[in-house]
């Protein structure tokens, strides 16, 4: 049986710029968006104050961990042919372990991002969505 939890969400936004090896359209090519990244955070019981966690930790944990990473570089797959030539081009593009596609980056703050930001809080990221426009997101994890 599912037990209910209390969760909380944080939007969180920025600029970045990908490409999608291998796709078969213009997502192929090398473009960018404001994203908007909605962290859902869940914790076995309320804290003494009656709250999952306090917002703004939220805030300087994972929306500063976008900040210190992601914002306004060019995120781009570590196997691309094309990484090592951006790389001697520009210094802010970031090679990824994934290819940088939403629900590949969504998955990465659930699974990589999450627990080592949230370690200590007995709080834990359960899901992320990624918008890369208002009509286009995608998620991961129990949202």
């Amino acid at each position: 049986m599912d037990v209910m939890k209390h969760r909380v969400m944080r939007k969180h936004e920025f600029c970045a710029g990908h490409r999608i090896h291998g796709h078969e359209g213009q997502c192929a090519q090398l473009h960018g968006h404001g994203y908007v990244v909605h962290f859902i955070c869940e914790a076995d019981q309320l804290d003494a104050l009656g709250r999952v966690i306090d917002f703004s930790v939220i805030k300087s944990r994972l929306c500063q961990w976008i900040e210190d990473n992601w914002d306004h570089v060019f995120l781009i797959w570590e196997d691309d042919p094309i990484c090592s030539k951006l790389r001697e081009i520009d210094e802010s593009v970031l090679p990824v372990p994934f290819n940088p596609t939403a629900e590949n980056m969504a998955q990465y703050l659930v699974e990589a991002v999450g627990p080592e930001a949230l370690a200590g809080t007995g709080v834990r990221l359960v899901c992320a969505e990624v918008e890369e426009t208002g009509k286009c997101a995608a998620s991961y994890g129990r949202c």
